[in-house]
């Protein structure tokens, strides 16, 4: 076979080897002594000599960005979105009460063009220094005829530890337990099919509110690993995919419910927007949207103060978002 053939076919392995090279000193970036292997590997290693837990648990978490990808195409932006990559992932992995350790991307297009390839994965680097975890490895995947013309899709994967003692399963939630809410930066990687659905046209994508949809998911691994190690976390949820009225319940125990307390903070002008545009009842935008809070944690009523302060002091908006009642009702709104 000449060695053009396979370039001719639309796969072109010396852009794939500069992308690599382009993307090694991002990695570089995130990496500690734990980390025994650079980009190039077959396989990223990660020591945990240096681990100290009596009875270390991994805990692992896999996730996409979605279709918030169009913006990052329609805007030629694609330093952030490797963010909200990150971002959905250590989220959800420090619910369990986990320190992230490591991550690795996937980075699939028709057509690898390496600036662009390295520009997605800084932003990557970028969430993981946010989450405190190393980027060690990863896959760039070119499919010719498989992706539109100047698009991608972007996945990673996300471990973490935490000793088994202190693993957050929801279990400890009780009725009386305080709801503290920590705001979102905004949708962050949610409900972006509706999203499209009334702001996709190209005054939309390209003017100023395409530059705010494309806001990177706020990350909040450092602000809950501190109050995990100064307060009694009983339960934390991640306000992804089905706002609200999905996330919170998976972490109450059966016979409990949470109980929102509707005017406890200022719901974010672009959920107001949207609500008024696709003319969705609250319990369909609370069953889509974050509605400006990302993250829950449930904990006893006399340490809620604190908490809110242990947030602001991350630079993150908290507050009082309600709490655990009896029922079965999942979230009900007072």
């Amino acid at each position: 076979m000449p060695n053009n053939a396979y370039k001719n076919a639309g796969v072109d392995v010396e852009a794939g080897y500069r992308a690599v090279d382009m993307m090694k000193k991002h990695a570089a970036a995130t990496h500690t002594r734990d980390v025994l292997t650079g980009l190039g590997s077959f396989g990223g290693l990660f020591s945990l000599e240096n681990q100290k837990y009596d009875k270390p648990v991994l805990v692992s978490g896999a996730d996409g960005v979605g279709t918030k990808l169009k913006y990052a195409f329609a805007l030629n932006k694609h330093d952030t979105i490797g963010i909200d990559c990150v971002a959905m992932c250590a989220n959800d992995v420090v619910c369990q009460g986990a320190k992230p350790l490591f991550f690795l991307d996937y980075l699939a297009t028709g057509h690898l063009d390496p600036v662009v390839a390295a520009e997605v994965v800084s932003g990557v680097a970028e969430g993981c220094k946010q989450a405190g975890c190393a980027l060690i490895g990863g896959e760039t995947a070119e499919m010719p005829g498989f992706y539109a013309q100047g698009e991608y899709d972007l996945a990673g994967f996300c471990v973490g530890i935490v000793d088994r003692d202190r693993v957050i399963t929801g279990a400890a939630v009780k009725k009386g337990d305080a709801l503290v809410g920590l705001a979102s930066s905004g949708l962050h990687s949610n409900g972006f099919s509706l999203v499209r659905k009334v702001f996709w046209d190209k005054s939309a994508a390209l003017g100023e509110m395409g530059e705010a949809l494309l806001t990177p998911t706020r990350i909040y691994v450092k602000c809950v690993l501190d109050m995990l190690n100064s307060l009694d976390i009983h339960g934390l949820s991640h306000i992804t995919g089905g706002g609200f009225i999905e996330n919170i319940p998976r972490m109450l125990p059966k016979g409990l419910s949470a109980k929102i307390i509707e005017n406890s903070y200022v719901i974010p002008d672009i959920f107001l927007r949207l609500q008024k545009m696709t003319g969705s009842d609250k319990q369909g935008m609370y069953n889509t949207f974050n509605m400006g809070v990302g993250m829950v944690a449930a904990l006893p009523q006399a340490q809620a103060d604190k908490a809110i302060k242990m947030a602001k002091a991350h630079n993150i908006e908290a507050f009082l978002l309600g709490e655990v009642i009896g029922g079965e009702d999942g979230v009900v709104f007072a």
